[in-house]
């Protein structure tokens, strides 16, 4: 079964308190839930339309996986820390093996 892949690229953080509250909460569950984190933190180098900001790489054993995580109720916690302090694009993909 292919692997799954949460990625998400900040674009901004408009209130850093709010953002460590969320990842405060968001860690554990994603972990709890069987997530991976590959890699978390600032871009080295942006191409074309990248930005030079906070992105996050986290593996999973399988796509439905990581969205059960995400639609989980205890990640549902992180995001209501959350409360619009980041700009981000969030997405999910389905690796090749």
């Amino acid at each position: 079964m292919p692997k799954g892949y949460w990625i998400a690229a900040y674009h901004k953080i408009h209130d850093a308190e709010k953002f460590a509250a969320y990842l405060k909460l968001a860690g554990p569950a994603i972990e709890a839930g069987g997530g991976t984190f590959l890699t978390r933190g600032m871009a080295a180098k942006a191409y074309e339309a990248g930005i030079l900001q906070r992105t996050t790489i986290i593996e999973f054993e399988s796509l439905d996986a990581a969205l059960a995580v995400h639609d989980g109720p205890n990640y549902a916690k992180a995001i209501e820390s959350l409360g619009g302090a980041v700009t981000r694009d969030l997405r999910f993909i389905e690796g090749f093996k």
